[in-house]
């Protein structure tokens, strides 16, 4: 970890961001489907406080990788639950690639000759590009694992919810591996894609700018 403090002063607020508008998506997206449970608990919001799991930031500032508190929902106000599920869950994931594209945009077309202005944007499109992808694996308790389970069909689906329950310690176990044993198997998953949606979002600027972060 760096401890760059001008790095941080940039990461920090980033990281609340891209955290906030990932679970508020989930919110938002599950109101559109009937489900008003988020804004009745005051989780319908863009205020990084409510969304905010201490271990999960304990571990994004440790390990680079973490989690926020999962917004509530309630599936008994969806119409058709399997595929409102995966809608919802989809939603954090794409509002993060969003937020990447617009950062994007931004490094293609308005390059300004300011240092944390240029660490900010790079710091927006790789963060909400890795916390987007990041939610689609497979694993839970991930995005990625409420819509494969939503798309297998019934049994294969219950024995999946059945595998379920160690989602999150071998979750845990995959990033502590990763950073204490150097193993690589979230940055071998991860960063082409994430690097790839990076230079289509940016182009060449960004690899121009990627010495900021160093």
């Amino acid at each position: 970890m760096s401890f760059d403090i001008t790095q941080w002063i940039v990461k920090i607020p980033v990281l609340l961001f891209a955290i906030t508008i990932h679970e508020y998506a989930h919110g938002r997206v599950a109101l559109w489907l009937g489900d008003p449970t988020a804004k009745q608990m005051g989780r319908l919001s863009l205020n990084p406080l409510p969304h905010i799991d201490p271990l999960g930031a304990i571990c994004l500032f440790i390990f680079n990788f973490g989690w926020a508190k999962p917004v509530p929902v309630d599936i008994r106000y969806f119409k058709n639950t399997r595929r409102d599920i995966i809608i919802m869950s989809l939603a954090g994931p794409l509002a993060n690639i969003c937020v990447a594209f617009l950062a994007g945009l931004f490094i293609r077309f308005l390059v300004l000759p300011f240092e944390i202005y240029l660490q900010a944007l790079l710091w927006l499109i790789l963060m909400n590009i890795g916390l987007g992808i990041f939610n689609l694996l497979p694993l839970p308790p991930l995005d990625g694992s409420h819509v494969l389970e939503n798309i297998l069909p019934p049994v294969a689906a219950q024995k999946y919810r059945a595998f379920g329950r160690y989602g999150p310690f071998i979750l845990i176990g995959i990033i502590l591996l990763d950073n204490f044993a150097h193993t690589g198997i979230i940055g071998r998953i991860l960063i082409g894609p994430m690097f790839y949606l990076a230079h289509l979002f940016a182009g060449d600027n960004l690899f121009h700018l990627l010495p900021l972060l160093r």
